[in-house]
């Protein structure tokens, strides 16, 4: 079809235009720049039509005679397409629509509560503003206002004030159309009676389902719970979400209500009145208050655009921003609400250790200490650098040419987990120096995208979000390599292919080799593939993930986990691997990069220091943002660096591993400087200081390092940083050379044990997420999956609480079935009440399964 039969031309207040074919009226008029007003309509949301205020006269040609004749009745722009000849007269050209449009907001405004001046839309209400161009001067409704109980707290960072709605649906769309989580609907039919008619009928509302505040008869029901909030005028409010049924364990958050959605935050943002509201913001605030800046997620790889709101000097909120390329509108709510995570034990003074113990020391005295320190480490033995996967790139930067020009050691990685020599040449051929891959946009046509070690839904939200998008509207279909089919799987109607852990390799080999999955191979051609960091578990899984992306013609893209281990790679935070691929064994690739003398053989992995650490040969270490629950051994992690010489930490907050540490450099956390995230996509991903703070970022503590070794790291401004990078971006000569491992046998299970699978939930117990206890609550409750056969070996019921154990310790959780390969068990890798690495081991480990002694009695 030609490019002239897809336009359609209208008139809109006597504005000729051409448009494509099924454009929505409204979208037309933006096109042509009129405004027409609208509640329910939202760009990324299917047309409703349920607000009704924007109403405009339509005329269309007569069939037989082509004479111009309007309908009889204005209709709602929002969800009339546009057709040839088409003339449409908004509020601006028509009486009929400006007196409809004029009566709809009187109708809103009817039961809508005149409290505008302690509302949290207050100042940003689309409600508000529309009032004073489309509503009346003066009220004509003389009765009582309907009015609820408020708030009526839904989830546990999300209030919704009843009496404030206008059923525009936007929330109820958002989650059926966007998250795919259906936890607010609307309710109800017409006004509603009064409570003391003979007949009771529930008015109209939004809610989610419970059935004492919907007023549905419930023996179970212990009645509506009070919150320990009150409404404006200090009535009591209600906690819903409690009394929805029989759900298990796994469909209940961490407070005791049906889980809602990982999203669930966006709801807030697109109500266009002041209805639903955040806990965390609730009454904290008003728009002309706050300063905002222009932000990037560091929750994530998903590289988020975010709104940070600032009110003297204190975060008061985080918005999602509109970046089409990447999120959309959408963003997580870890995103969304955990912001306060860089205040607790915050570091603020360098600290040196005296006598034992840490004391505050000037910025001078502890440069000082750390460079006698750590140069003495360098004439004695092995200096090791763990950066954590959390740095900017420009501060990444500076800790590679810091290791290797001021240092003189190799030995530095930002892979503070699961890791391989194997994962190693995978990221040095397929990752470093590659630019920009497959983006958000290709994954929503690719036809066909594969996960292999990824659950989406988990770890990068905005991938779930663009594959399901993709879904629904035909362009792509998503099959997964998994131990079992997860709620994002089922929501994206994904292609389980079950593998035990360990097995995945064996899953690819068939899936290439056809049989039963022929036709997914066959898709594969010009899909894409996406391979997650936990794929580095499995011994030879990367190598197999290649091989099959090579063979089947399909894009491979690897994502990570955290926000700056991309950005790591690409500066080079990798033993043997230089910035943007360069491989340090290479002559020329040393050459190339200008830094002068630099180590000439590979240096130690994370994997590699640790076990000097333990064994007392580390000289010194250098730790930045790492986790010890990110480590397969968190006590192993602790053990290495207690016996290591000498330890320097550039932390944002106290942790175990500042408490070891010799000297303590406090750095900036992203609220507080300028920097660059480069995403799962390899997009740059700058963002801008929110925050006026004195605090250094850590290319600026490193800067004033390398000077006490009378070195001169040249990145002291981002000017000269940028100076130096921009040329070396690209590389085109020799590669690591991967390294070819085979898989292992799978582990043997005896009786009464399991092999053990788990992954991080996107809500856990990570430190990015303290300070958040809203957040925290609503957190999926942790269960123990396994098959049918499975629970029956153990000889226990389903809801009853399954001990797991290693010799390393146990974890005790409520057991519920799942599609599980028998003898396998899937646990939440870091949950409340489920530290795995701690408890139990990493995925593949074989545990024994058990009752506990309440349930053998």
């Amino acid at each position: 079809m030609s490019e002239a039969t897809d336009l359609v031309d209208v008139v809109i207040d006597d504005v000729q235009l051409s448009v494509p074919k099924g454009t929505l009226v409204i979208r037309a008029a933006e096109q042509a720049g009129i405004r027409i007003p609208r509640f329910c309509d939202h760009p990324l949301l299917k047309p409703a039509a349920a607000c009704r205020q924007c109403l405009v006269e339509v005329g269309m040609p007569d069939r037989r005679t082509g004479e111009l004749r309007f309908m009889p009745k204005p209709q709602p722009s929002c969800a009339q397409t546009v057709t040839p000849g088409m003339v449409v007269k908004t509020q601006h050209t028509s009486e009929v629509a400006r007196v409809a449009q004029h009566g709809i907001m009187e109708f809103l405004l009817i039961n809508h509560p005149l409290d505008c001046p302690i509302c949290d839309k207050g100042g940003e209400c689309p409600l508000q503003n529309q009032a004073m161009t489309e509503g009346r001067g003066k009220s004509r409704f003389a009765d009582a206002k309907r009015t609820y109980p408020k708030p009526l707290r839904l989830t546990s960072q999300i209030m919704l004030d009843r009496d404030r709605c206008i059923l525009c649906q936007r929330c109820v769309r958002f989650g059926k159309e966007i998250a795919g989580d259906a936890f607010i609907d609307l309710q109800g039919r017409g006004g509603g009676t009064a409570p003391t008619d003979d007949h009771y009928f529930m008015p109209e509302q939004i809610g989610s389902f419970d059935t004492q505040v919907l007023n549905f008869h419930d023996v179970s029901a212990d009645g509506p719970r009070p919150t320990m909030l009150s409404g404006p005028y200090g009535e009591a409010g209600l906690i819903g979400s409690m009394d929805p049924g029989d759900l298990p364990e796994s469909g209940r958050d961490q407070s005791g209500r049906a889980f809602a959605s990982y999203f669930s935050g966006n709801i807030i943002q697109i109500c266009p009145v002041g209805a639903l509201t955040a806990s965390s913001y609730r009454f904290r605030s008003r728009p002309f208050d706050i300063v905002s800046t222009a932000s990037v997620t560091e929750h994530d790889a998903s590289g988020s655009a975010l709104r940070i709101d600032v009110r003297h000097g204190e975060v008061v909120r985080r918005m999602a921003g509109n970046d089409p390329e990447v999120n959309e509108e959408w963003i997580t709510d870890k995103d969304r609400f955990a912001f306060e995570w860089d205040q607790q034990s915050r570091l603020t003074q360098p600290l040196v250790r005296e006598d034992g113990k840490l004391v505050a020391t000037s910025w001078s005295d502890a440069l000082d200490r750390a460079r006698r320190g750590l140069q003495a480490a360098r004439e004695q033995g092995t200096v090791g650098l763990l950066p954590g996967g959390r740095l900017t790139f420009e501060d990444a930067w500076a800790w590679s040419k810091f290791a290797r020009t001021v240092l003189h050691t190799d030995s530095v990685d930002a892979r503070a987990r699961s890791q391989s020599q194997e994962e190693l040449g995978f990221l040095a051929t397929r990752v470093a120096g590659t630019g920009l891959g497959v983006t958000y946009s290709e994954l929503e046509t690719a036809g066909q995208v594969l996960l292999v070690a990824l659950e989406p839904e988990d770890e990068c939200g905005s991938i779930f979000l663009r594959l399901r998008k993709g879904v629904l509207a035909g362009g792509v279909k998503v099959a997964s390599i998994a131990p079992f089919t997860t709620a994002g799987s089922h929501k994206m109607g994904a292609e389980v292919l079950h593998a035990a852990p360990g097995t995945e390799v064996e899953v690819l080999a068939a899936l290439a080799a056809g049989g039963a999955h022929e036709d997914l191979f066959t898709r594969l051609a010009g899909g894409v593939i996406l391979v997650g960091e936990r794929a580095a578990r499995t011994p030879g899984l990367l190598s197999a993930v290649s091989a099959l992306a090579d063979r089947a013609g399909a894009r491979l893209q690897w994502v990570p986990r955290r926000a700056g281990e991309r950005g790591a790679v690409e500066a080079g935070l990798l033993p043997g691997l230089l910035p943007f691929g360069r491989p340090l064994v290479d002559a020329a690739a040393r050459d190339s990069l200008g830094w002068g003398d630099l180590p000439t053989e590979p240096g130690l992995s994370a994997e590699d220091l640790l076990s000097a650490g333990v064994e007392g040969s580390l000289a010194a270490l250098v730790t930045g943002g790492v986790d010890v629950r990110d480590a397969d051994d968190p006590a192993r992690l602790l053990t290495a660096v207690e016996r290591a010489g000498f330890v320097v930490a550039l932390e944002v907050r106290a942790s175990e591993l500042t408490e070891m540490a010799d000297v303590v450099l406090p750095v900036a956390p992203p609220l507080e400087k300028n920097g660059t995230f480069l995403n799962w996509e390899g997009r740059l991903r700058p963002f801008g200081q929110a925050v006026s703070a004195r605090s250094l970022t850590d290319r600026d503590v490193l800067v004033r390092l390398a000077r006490e070794f009378g070195v001169d790291l040249g990145v002291e401004t981002l000017t000269a940083l940028y100076d130096e990078v921009n040329p070396l971006m690209s590389w085109s000569g020799a590669r690591v050379v991967p390294t070819d491992t085979r898989p292992p046998s799978p582990p043997a299970v005896a009786a009464g044990q399991a092999v053990l699978a788990t992954h991080k939930p996107m809500l856990d117990a990570g430190r990015l997420q303290d300070g958040a206890p809203w957040l925290a609550g609503s957190a999926r409750r942790p269960v123990a999956l396994v098959s049918g056969a499975t629970l029956a070996s153990v000889g226990i019921d389903e809801g009853d609480h399954l001990r797991l154990s290693t010799d390393r310790g146990s974890l005790t959780l409520p057991v519920e079935v799942s599609d599980l390969p028998d003898n396998v068990v899937w646990v939440p890798e870091c949950s409340q009440g489920s530290i795995v690495h701690e408890s139990l081991g990493t995925a593949g480990s074989v545990v024994t399964l058990s009752t506990t002694a309440e349930v053998a009695r």
